[in-house]
């Protein structure tokens, strides 16, 4: 379990006093959030924004409020996202399907909007190709590394077929290296030299290391890529990664790879094969 998984504890179902229609207000949701949501006396919550405001066939008679908690802990500002149902003045931060299990919290997810398909994200083949992908990954992940490289390699070769999106969404928690790992894959595919991609998926490094300088100077030797450290620590690319994080919460991407075909969630991850297949 991870460490905001122990500080965010979410009841099952909490009584809030709604009208049958109404959607909560912003008062009514915080107060919700405070008392039902995080418990740990130690996180301060500062505003519940909502993403989106969903309906589901499956879920007749509830709305489904996708949201993002702005919290602080130990001095920091963190986005943490939370999905509230609501229907008939009752508010659930879990629906279960009794019959299969399964959890309607991690079936739901946002519209993704258009403006994730832009070119600074563009990474292969035409953006007016018959289809779209967006990724989040971290190249450490070891998930990644079986799957994200063949899907560079498939939008590579067929730039008329598929427009590769690529959002960097490194886990620091599991692999701190992600985070300079990220920031020279955001210079090198700055430099167009988009071969560094799958390049850094295939290093050999430490998923704990820090150290600036043994990390470039692995890049180095393995990639044979020089990468300076000012260029590493320039503002505007700490900012590019954190936008891409900032993309993934809104989001309520937790995990990686998250890919996207055409604007839905591909969860087997293998979508892409019957993009560029002949049969």
């Amino acid at each position: 379990m991870s460490l905001m998984s122990k500080l965010l504890i979410s009841t099952l179902l909490a009584s809030v006093a709604l009208s049958a229609n109404a959607q909560p207000t912003k008062e009514v949701l915080l107060n919700y959030v405070k008392k039902a949501v995080v418990k740990n006396p130690q996180i301060k919550v500062l505003d519940v924004k909502v993403i989106e405001a969903k309906t589901d066939d499956r879920l007749k008679g509830w709305t489904i409020l996708l949201t993002t908690m702005d919290l602080i802990f130990n001095k920091k500002s963190i986005h943490v996202p939370e999905t509230i149902f609501y229907k008939d003045g009752l508010v659930a931060s879990n629906l279960l399907d009794i019959k299969t299990g399964m959890n309607y919290r991690n079936e739901i997810k946002p519209t993704l909007p258009d403006s994730y398909y832009n070119d600074e994200h563009l990474l292969f083949g035409n953006k007016d190709a018959k289809h779209k992908l967006i990724i989040f990954s971290d190249p450490q992940c070891p998930f990644c590394q079986d799957t994200v490289p063949a899907i560079l390699d498939a939008a590579r070769d067929n730039p008329t077929k598929i427009a590769l999106y690529y959002y960097h969404l490194p886990l620091l928690r599991i692999h701190p290296v992600s985070g300079v790992l990220t920031r020279i894959m955001h210079i090198a595919q700055k430099e167009g030299k988009t071969e560094m991609m799958n390049k850094i998926y295939a290093l050999k490094i430490n998923p704990k290391e820090t150290n600036l300088k043994k990390i470039l100077a692995e890049v180095k030797k393995q990639t044979g890529y020089v990468v300076t450290e000012a260029q590493v620590n320039a503002k505007e690319v700490k900012k590019a990664v954190k936008e891409d994080e900032e993309a993934a919460n809104r989001m309520m991407v937790g995990g990686t790879p998250t890919i996207y075909i055409d604007g839905k969630i591909d969860k087997a991850r293998d979508g892409y094969k019957k993009l560029v297949s002949f049969f």
